[in-house]
């Protein structure tokens, strides 16, 4: 699935020169002496002057800067900089970020180079630059809280429009660049922010861009230093290589996940068990304003939508007939009485509205979903789809997932009796990340039964459909028999993760370097690894113990099937079919729902799949 790309290269040209202009920049300075705010002392103009015993320092510790403006549009082929002469210095000049733009307040800012290693005191280091674009305005920002300490800058290259045939990434992975209006930093969940969107793929050979807003997102991920996101474009767009034309995306920071890929990991289990709808998801580097914030997963909004929730969008007219059935798109959420639009079921579970959103849904519309999911959760076996559910329960449970039922998303179409589960989210303490159930193979029982959290009473609705029902647990084996069959195994995984291992390895030596915690428990972390490569073989170690002990826990025994396996087409009419463990279903393929079916004809026996809806 990682492509290595073969990119073009820049050529200097004969005429590329250090490059001067007017200097701009962040104007509020330090004093050291005085440790007083200047605009004087230690001024921006110091990066500029030449000598190297001079030297920048903002009042401000973050986002602060110091450049030129060239007068018209140069293209950059090479950058220089040299720290500030003191004992901090060299340090302080790692993952500062050079870019360039056409309009002075930087909102179009592209990157340029990011420094990766420190800096030498009384020498300037260099690094080529391979960005076809022409920039007016040119910039230095200084990493985070280190008031831009820089003694010396220096931008080479020549006058040019220049075109956008290759681009700066910061590594092999897509580089999202964020630039907001007057630098404000997004806050909270509520006030959304204009901002530039830039997304840099493919090597630097494509680009999107366009204008939106970013907040904050998520709940207690908010709490940690680094910061998740929800961007909005103006309009839809096609991010990378998402099903979804879109307007929302979500930017995940995996802060307590130190091997960065640990939801990736689990929508891939969610696309193996065949759910109807698994959240895109993919690494990305990410800057704001100019400073590098770390490696993210750039992800699909759960939201209603034909690539994503694929039911049908209600309006505020739908409120009665076939049109109040839906469609509804709710999360069993231990955080629900934090949000604006929600309700507790008469068995105690705390649900939250998705869709209709709280500012649009109508008093007969949440009176109808709330009566409704009531009433599923008396007469589950009528009203709720078992294949959703215990397909999203293996994907919990084989991930190792603390919080599969203290988040819970379920929808329900109009004109359709059930409601499903799904998709799944949020598995940053999966795979043996949490020290309230490391070590979750030590377990006896599933986790959610003994360590997991669980919203509300979310742990006796369960108990009762996987536990207490003996039709639900012969179909929870025959789905797991179908995975099983289909080739998803710990050798699959192992290949998964080795993969996502090797991709993201240069952005995670700049995650941590951005977020030095490699040796710090943070959030539940269970065990200090040491190294990102251990951190990684953890999870690896995990996966390849978990099919065993999740065969154990089902009495599986794998034996491959000698049965052809075959999709369902128009002809599959009047067969005698039986599930995988043998009991009649019927002599129709018609309204079975999905699974993997024995069909036969005659003589002849095939392994039937029917695909989710």
């Amino acid at each position: 699935m990682f492509v290595l790309l073969l990119m073009p290269v820049l050529i200097a040209v004969a005429d590329d020169q250090k490059l001067s202009g007017t200097v701009i920049g962040t104007t509020e300075t330090v004093d050291y002496s005085t440790s007083k705010q200047s605009t004087t002392v230690n001024t921006r103009e110091m990066a500029f002057d030449g000598k190297l015993d001079t030297y920048f320092a903002s009042w401000e510790r973050s986002y602060t800067w110091a450049g030129l403006d060239l007068g018209t549009p140069h293209v950059i082929t090479k950058v220089g900089w040299s720290p500030r002469n003191n004992s901090q210095g060299e340090k302080r000049v790692l993952l500062g970020v050079f870019e360039g733009a056409n309009r002075e307040d930087f909102m179009d800012a592209l990157p340029l180079y990011i420094i990766t290693e420190k800096g030498t005191i009384g020498q300037l280091s260099y690094a080529d630059v391979a960005c076809s674009r022409g920039f007016r305005y040119v910039r230095y920002v200084g990493p985070s809280d280190a008031r831009c300490n820089i003694a010396e800058l220096e931008f080479y290259g020549h006058e040019d429009e220049g075109n956008d045939s290759l681009l700066t990434q910061l590594t092999n992975l897509p580089v999202v660049s964020i630039h907001t209006k007057d630098n404000v930093e997004p806050y909270d969940k509520e006030h959304q922010i204009e901002a530039l969107i830039t997304i840099i793929s493919d090597g630097g050979t494509k680009l999107l861009c366009d204008t939106g807003t970013i907040r904050e997102r998520g709940n207690a991920s908010r709490g940690f230093p680094k910061k998740p996101w929800r961007i909005k474009f103006d309009k839809k767009q096609h991010v990378l290589d998402a099903p979804a034309k879109a307007k929302k995306w979500t930017l995940i920071n995996n802060y307590g996940d130190k091997t960065l890929m640990r939801n990736l990991l689990a929508f891939e289990l969610s696309r193996r068990m065949g759910l109807p709808y698994t959240p895109y998801a993919t690494a990305v580097d990410v800057l704001l304003n100019g400073e590098f914030k770390g490696c993210y997963q750039l992800c699909d909004q759960i939201q209603i939508h034909k690539k994503r929730v694929n039911i049908t969008e209600m309006t505020s007219q739908d409120i009665a007939g076939d049109e109040l059935t839906g469609g509804y798109l709710i999360e069993i959420d231990a955080y629900a009485n934090d949000e604006p639009s929600w309700f507790s079921s008469t068995k105690g579970n705390p649900v939250t509205i998705k869709s209709p959103d709280s500012d649009s849904i109508m008093l007969v519309q949440k009176n109808y979903i709330r009566s409704y999911f009531n009433k599923m959760e008396r007469s589950w076996s009528t009203y709720l789809d078992l294949n959703t559910f215990l397909r999203h329960f293996l994907v919990g449970e084989l991930s190792g997932n603390t919080d599969t039922y203290w988040s819970v998303y379920m929808y329900k179409d109009r004109s359709d009796d059930m409601i499903y589960t799904g998709p799944v989210w949020d598995f940053d303490l999966a795979f043996e990340n949490d020290n309230r159930t490391y070590p979750i193979n030590s377990l006896t029982d599933y986790i959610y039964r003994t360590k997991g959290s669980c919203a509300g009473n979310m742990r006796s609705f369960v108990n009762g459909i996987v536990i207490n029902n003996a039709a639900a647990k012969a179909k929870l084996l025959d789905i797991w028999d179908e995975v099983r069959q289909d080739g998803l195994n710990s050798e699959y995984m192992t290949e998964y993760i080795d993969q996502w291992e090797d991709s993201l390895q240069q952005s995670q030596q700049l995650n941590f370097l951005r977020w030095p915690i490699m040796n710090q428990k943070v959030h539940q972390n269970p065990k200090l690894w040491g190294s990102y490569k251990a951190e990684v073989q953890n999870v690896r170690r995990f996966m390849q113990e978990r099919f065993a002990w999740m065969d154990k826990r089902l009495n599986y025994t794998y034996v491959p099937s000698a049965i052809q396996t075959s999709a369902l087409t128009s002809e599959d009419q009047s067969t005698v079919v039986y599930s995988l463990s043998g009991m009649l279903m019927g002599n129709s393929l018609h309204g079975l729902t999905a699974g993997t079916y024995i069909v036969r004809k005659g003589q002849q026996v095939r392994k039937v799949v029917i695909s989710p809806r």
